[in-house]
């Protein structure tokens, strides 16, 4: 599988919070292999929103989930999340734009989240840890 055009794997490795608190936050073969497929899936969501999407949280290993309060459960761990904000900063024009481009997308979770300073964040999952793609798609409030 080919690196994606976007959603390099340097980006969806990078974490803020891994370089602050220096963990190694490096993924197995099979983790790559889901990143690169996760990257795909992420590409075709840039080249139809037409512009630049960040980043905040692609995968986490289990020092960093654990370090950001990640859930135990979390597909962050298996490389098939990422938490994405639009660069253009307009947050509900793009959650709008998406839900509807992913009504003919097959995805496990599709996640409007926020933090208790008021930041928010798509988190998109593609598949979760029974491998399933359940086509979640809701808002959640998480501090």
């Amino acid at each position: 599988m080919t690196e994606p055009k976007y959603f390099t794997l340097e980006e969806l490795l990078t974490s803020s919070t891994a370089r602050q608190k220096s963990i190694e936050n490096l993924p197995s073969w099979t983790i790559v292999g889901h990143l690169l497929e996760l990257g795909a899936f992420l590409d075709d969501l840039r080249s139809a929103w037409g512009s630049g999407i960040k980043v905040t949280s692609g995968f986490r290993n289990e020092a960093l989930n654990k370090a950001v309060g990640g859930s135990n459960t979390s597909v962050h761990k298996i490389g098939y999340a990422a938490d994405l904000q639009p660069m253009n900063g307009k947050f509900d024009e793009f959650v709008k734009f998406v839900r509807k481009w992913l009504d003919h997308k097959v995805y496990d979770q599709a996640l409007i989240e926020r933090n208790s300073k008021g930041s928010r964040w798509l988190h998109i999952g593609l598949y979760n840890n029974a491998g399933q793609q359940r086509r979640i798609c809701k808002e959640l409030e998480v501090f």
